[in-house]
């Protein structure tokens, strides 16, 4: 479901960011592909430096669809921030990623939490983030970084997802997989 970046994959990528249901809401946009290229090749260079986290969202066929990346780290905590192509909203991508991801920031990089700014005008992400039964708002309890991504303009909600939170949440996911007879993963 998720792999490392890689420049192989940036013309589908590309065509997929593109749409204008999409474009709007991608951090680093590129406007042509030669400038997505450079992109590419800039963040796959900030991973090794170990300044971000970034990985290619794949589906069942391995085909890229998006990506999600955890950038601005500081003091084991950073900031998400993903997209996936319009042809794939509403089929199960978004979560199934993001899950993938918070196990390998979480568990392998020692990440403590992980912020996600949302546009209050993005309806489609601000439903998505309160779906997930391990995000916080936390435009209080994290005044500061609020008050930082808005930049005295009332544009973006704040939530968090702690290391505590999300192990909690796999913990409960695991005991009713269980009950249930399923395979735990």
């Amino acid at each position: 479901m998720l792999k490392m970046r890689d420049l192989h994959e940036v013309p589908v990528l590309f065509e997929l960011m593109s749409h204008p249901d999409v474009f709007p809401y991608v951090r680093h946009k590129a406007y042509t592909v030669d400038e997505f290229y450079f992109i590419t090749k800039h963040t796959i260079e900030a991973e090794e430096s170990g300044e971000l986290i970034s990985r290619t969202i794949l589906d069942e066929y391995q085909q890229p669809i998006g990506t999600i990346n955890l950038f601005d780290i500081d003091k084991n905590y950073g900031f998400l921030a993903t997209w996936i192509g319009s042809p794939y909203f509403g089929k199960g991508y978004n979560k199934h990623a993001k899950e993938q991801f918070f196990d390998e920031l979480f568990f392998s990089h020692q990440i403590d939490g992980i912020f996600m700014k949302v546009r209050k005008t993005n309806t489609r992400s601000l439903k998505a983030a309160k779906k997930l039964p391990y995000v916080t708002l936390a435009n209080e309890t994290y005044r500061e970084v609020y008050e930082k991504i808005n930049n005295n303009d009332d544009i973006y909600d704040l939530f968090v997802i702690t290391k505590e939170h999300y192990a909690a949440y796999k913990q409960f996911a695991a005991i009713d997989a269980a009950s249930a007879g399923e395979e735990v993963s």
